[in-house]
């Protein structure tokens, strides 16, 4: 049998990371993985996670396992943090998952038992994984357009377009905020018009939400989701909390699938439990707890939200610091748009060969898009990058 097996594509990501491992460069710069770091390049735990765990350390008496769904309270805690007072409780239906890509996953795999034909339309670019684990599960795919390379923004009139061909019970997979592999984002003006689209098609959201607080703000960030949520009878939502409370190892992430009425959520939540045992049966709890303890203490929540926005507030400056960088450097606005956009991705707009130049010349390594993760940088190297995109030819 294994004889049989194919080579499998290697992951760009990865393969980026291995190659910065092996530069013995000293003055290297990983803008490739898609990790928080401080200015110190560390990344960190977050305080009232860090409390937490202490916390649940003391008083855990069991390690058995959660319900298939996973807990409860943490469904609700996360799930009210995301939707606010937009949906009623009965509507909502939820997993716990291991991280934001196995909420995604959960999510594909109840669309191909519900809608088998069904398509999904992402936007061009979008993550590489929703690819893949569209790709692998052999459902119908259709691109729209997104991203405006020559502007930096999104190309709303470019988007409306295509989604216009969606028909009734295909998914749309937008991203919540903080657009991967962009940063750009919708206003709120623009979450309208796509609302305003997937109600005439008969379309059904799917978002995906997995840098919220990174952008405007927690409430600000999902202000489009919510609006969506609040107008039409169907939602499904992939979340994750790897980046916003910074345990990426723990893989809590949690799968919400809104429903019309009270008896469709009921049957949603048993389908959705159903998934869960099929693939890994009980959910991983640990990180899941965490958020819970966190989100439910009002002390924990408070200190949680302030490390949480010196984080955003410290991706803005260097943001801000960048774009006044190449401004001088270039004599020209072209790279206003870095200052624009939100989270901790933003595509440079650079070519293939002018990003190998970067690598090779500087040290400077970051995914063959040009996509970069502002996070990776710090005040020292912020005019290091600017001088290499120069030099480049950007």
């Amino acid at each position: 049998m294994l004889s049989h097996l194919k080579e499998q594509p290697a992951d760009k990501i990865l393969m980026l990371m291995q190659a910065f491992r092996e530069d013995p460069r000293e003055d290297k710069i990983d803008l490739g993985v898609g990790v928080f770091r401080d200015a110190e390049g560390r990344t960190p735990i977050m305080a009232a996670v860090k409390e937490a765990e202490q916390r649940l350390w003391r008083a855990e008496t069991t390690k058995s396992y959660t319900g298939l769904a996973g807990d409860p309270d943490y469904a609700r805690a996360l799930g009210d943090l995301i939707l606010g007072d937009a949906v009623a409780p009965d509507r909502r239906a939820a997993i716990a998952t291991p991280g934001g890509t196995g909420a995604v996953r959960q999510a594909l795999e109840l669309m191909r038992m519900a809608a088998p034909d069904a398509r999904i339309w992402v936007s061009d670019p979008t993550w590489p994984n929703h690819l893949s684990i569209i790709n692998h599960l052999s459902l119908g795919m259709q691109a729209y357009r997104y991203f405006d390379n020559a502007t930096g923004h999104v190309d709303l009139d470019g988007m409306c377009a295509d989604l216009a061909g969606m028909a009734q019970g295909d998914l749309v997979l937008l991203h919540g905020c903080c657009h991967n592999p962009t940063g750009a984002n919708l206003t709120l003006g623009q979450w309208d018009k796509i609302a305003d689209l997937i109600e005439r098609t008969g379309a059904i959201p799917f978002i995906d939400i997995a840098y919220q607080g990174f952008g405007d703000g927690l409430d600000a960030d999902a202000a489009g989701l919510r609006r969506l949520a609040a107008r039409l009878p169907q939602m499904l939502i992939a979340a994750s909390c790897s980046k916003n409370f910074g345990i990426y190892r723990e893989r809590a992430g949690l799968l919400i699938a809104i429903a019309p009425d009270g008896d469709a959520a009921k049957r949603a939540q048993g389908t959705l439990s159903h998934l869960n045992r099929q693939n890994y049966s009980f959910p991983p709890d640990h990180g899941a707890r965490l958020v819970t303890m966190v989100l439910t203490d009002d002390t924990l929540r408070a200190d949680w939200q302030d490390e949480l926005e010196t984080m955003r507030q410290g991706m803005l400056s260097l943001r801000r610091q960048l774009a006044d960088e190449l401004r001088q450097r270039s004599n020209s606005d072209r790279f206003d748009f870095i200052a624009d956009h939100r989270g901790m991705f933003s595509r440079l707009g650079a070519t293939p060969d002018q990003v190998e130049a970067m690598r090779r010349d500087h040290g400077i390594y970051m995914v063959g898009d040009s996509r970069i993760n502002i996070a990776g940088l710090n005040a020292r190297t912020v005019p290091i990058l600017a001088a290499a995109m120069i030099d480049a030819g950007l």
